[in-house]
């Protein structure tokens, strides 16, 4: 089972090509599905400027930047933690941009090189609610993912949401909890008991339709194995 990073950066601007920079990286980690708490979080000195329009979503001052390291000093440690993930990024064509442009920069290869894949959580959420509003925020709202605390972007914090939103999306576990080693509970999470004996589930009998059709699969199953359908056998 690989290893899974959700991702999320913020940047100067919208475009890498034309020369906007990374200024804060937030991965966390998720291992079979579960926060590891072996996490990411980078502020980088971009050394440009922000747009005034990217400043408002995220703002992260060029005063607060100047003492950050630059992205080329870190560059091999984040490719040695991303290496041999998959990535969890909504909207993944901007950060995957952004990230490669870093790596070019600073002489080192792409991230197609050194992940197993990329996963596009937008591209995903579009498939199952077509036509919907599928924004991050949106996201967590329709999952009742608490986002009180995001006055501004933050990679770490979205990162974060989108780790809960992933789950949600996927059908996972209600929960995600820290220390996949442990059995106990993370602190923090109440674990309630549930006594399934209160419950009558409800027995519907196949219809007339759906026993042929039944019958019929099984015929090609019984002819395809030489008559060893497990099912009959143990009917």
């Amino acid at each position: 089972m690989s290893r899974q990073i959700v991702l999320d950066t913020e940047t100067t601007g919208l475009s890498a090509e034309n020369g906007d920079r990374i200024i804060e990286l937030g991965c966390v980690e998720l291992f079979a599905r579960k926060l590891t708490g072996n996490d990411l979080h980078i502020y980088f000195n971009p050394e440009r400027e922000s747009h005034e329009d990217a400043l408002k979503v995220h703002g992260l001052t060029t005063d607060f930047l100047r003492d950050k390291p630059k992205f080329a000093t870190l560059g091999k440690d984040i490719i040695e933690y991303l290496r041999d993930a998959e990535l969890i990024i909504h909207n993944a064509a901007f950060d995957v941009g952004f990230l490669n442009k870093e790596f070019e920069r600073a002489g080192l290869p792409p991230l197609k090189t050194f992940v197993s894949e990329v996963t596009d959580t937008l591209a995903m959420a579009k498939l199952v609610y077509p036509g919907k509003r599928n924004s991050l925020d949106a996201l967590c709202d329709r999952f009742g993912v608490d986002r009180s605390n995001r006055t501004f972007h933050g990679a770490k914090l979205d990162a974060q949401l989108l780790a809960d939103v992933y789950i949600n999306l996927t059908r996972g576990q209600d929960a995600l909890l820290i220390d996949v080693a442990s059995n106990e509970p993370a602190q923090g999470t109440t674990v309630v008991a549930i006594d399934l004996s209160q419950f009558e589930l409800p027995v519907i009998a196949a219809a007339e339709h759906e026993l042929t059709a039944h019958e019929a699969v099984l015929s090609q199953l019984d002819k395809s194995s030489g008559g060893k359908t497990l099912f009959r056998q143990n009917g």
